[in-house]
């Protein structure tokens, strides 16, 4: 009973409840034999749903998630953290400012890549918009809390992109004469990380994290229930592909 009752209240919330109004409208003017438009509608309302439902996007981000696994071994010579977002005046326990949810895992795989490992960590990202935080200040900051000794921590406060990432963590390296980081980003952002690495002529090892589906998945009725975070991760794997394919085939 309880999983009807979610599966209804779905259809209630953004995006359950345009599906719904689109599905009546088609039936309206298929009644009406506005036949073509129906059908055109109906068609764009199916693929809609298909796009909003986990069953759906966790099949396409789990093609991303799948490309690299966590190596059996971490020996680099320094951990570079890519930034996932953070906020700015949100409370902490030391100071003001937090990493978003996706730069949180990240983080704290790093902090345990460093209790395994000792190697030096570099935290790569800067403010993004006028109201976010500084990614790379935040992650220093939250870092020693978790227990990395400040003095191992090097930041890169400057990039707004996975590409000025990989540059500007590409300098911080060669002066320090390191060759080979452990490259930590989310799951599904580390093929086009590792891509951009390679075209600063970096080898990297890969830890992903924040992973967003399930491995291996399995089917149930639950995920054929639509949903805007099922929508936003079919737009992650969207925005991957083609952010890949830019990266890929353009030089800038």
């Amino acid at each position: 009973m309880i999983y009807i009752l979610k599966f209804g209240a779905s259809l209630l919330m953004p995006p359950g409840i345009f599906i719904v109004l689109f599905l009546v409208m088609s039936v309206w003017l298929w009644r009406r034999e506005e036949r073509k438009i129906a059908s055109i509608l109906g068609g764009i309302t199916i693929v809609f749903y298909l796009l909003s439902t986990t069953w759906f996007s966790s099949l396409l981000i789990g093609t991303l998630e799948n490309d690299y696994s966590m190596p059996d071994k971490f020996d680099g010579d320094c951990i570079i953290m890519l930034g996932g977002g953070a906020l700015s005046g949100t409370p902490s326990l030391d100071g003001e400012g937090t990493l978003s949810g996706a730069a949180g895992s990240r983080m704290a795989l790093v902090a345990q890549i460093y209790k395994k490992t000792g190697l030096p960590v570099i935290v790569s990202g800067g403010q993004v918009y006028d109201d976010s935080g500084n990614e790379a200040h935040i992650a220093q900051r939250e870092l020693t809390l978790l227990g990395v000794p400040a003095k191992d921590i090097l930041i890169e406060d400057q990039s707004l992109n996975t590409r000025q990432n990989a540059i500007y963590s590409a300098q911080i390296m060669a002066e320090h004469g390191w060759h080979k980081p452990v490259l930590v980003t989310s799951a599904f952002h580390m093929s086009r990380s590792v891509l951009n690495f390679a075209k600063e002529g970096i080898d990297v090892i890969p830890a992903p994290a924040d992973f967003r589906a399930s491995h291996p998945q399995s089917f149930n009725i639950h995920k054929l229930r639509p949903s805007a975070d099922a929508l936003a991760d079919t737009t992650i794997f969207l925005q991957e592909k083609l952010r890949s394919m830019v990266t890929r085939y353009l030089s800038y």
